[in-house]
């Protein structure tokens, strides 16, 4: 997953104890960070092994309604 929001420092946050709620094995390696040019946006990059379509559909739903998330690809 590629998911992308305001670099407040509450996006990555809230984003990872998501990701930690649907894929609690989920471990440090498969987080990558990288801020915008301009420092504005954050765009998270996580790595995750489903189980199940019905998860990855779960986690996505839940990623598109977020109030913090402008883009999941």
């Amino acid at each position: 997953f590629k998911v992308i929001g305001n670099a407040d420092g509450l996006f990555e946050s809230e984003m990872l104890q998501l990701f930690r709620q649907h894929f609690p094995q989920i471990g440090e390696a498969a987080i990558s960070t990288k801020p915008s040019k301009n420092q504005k946006y954050l765009a998270l990059s996580i790595t995750v092994h489903a189980t199940s379509q019905e998860q990855l559909d779960n986690i996505y739903q839940v990623l598109s309604r977020h109030p913090l998330v402008l883009f999941v690809l």
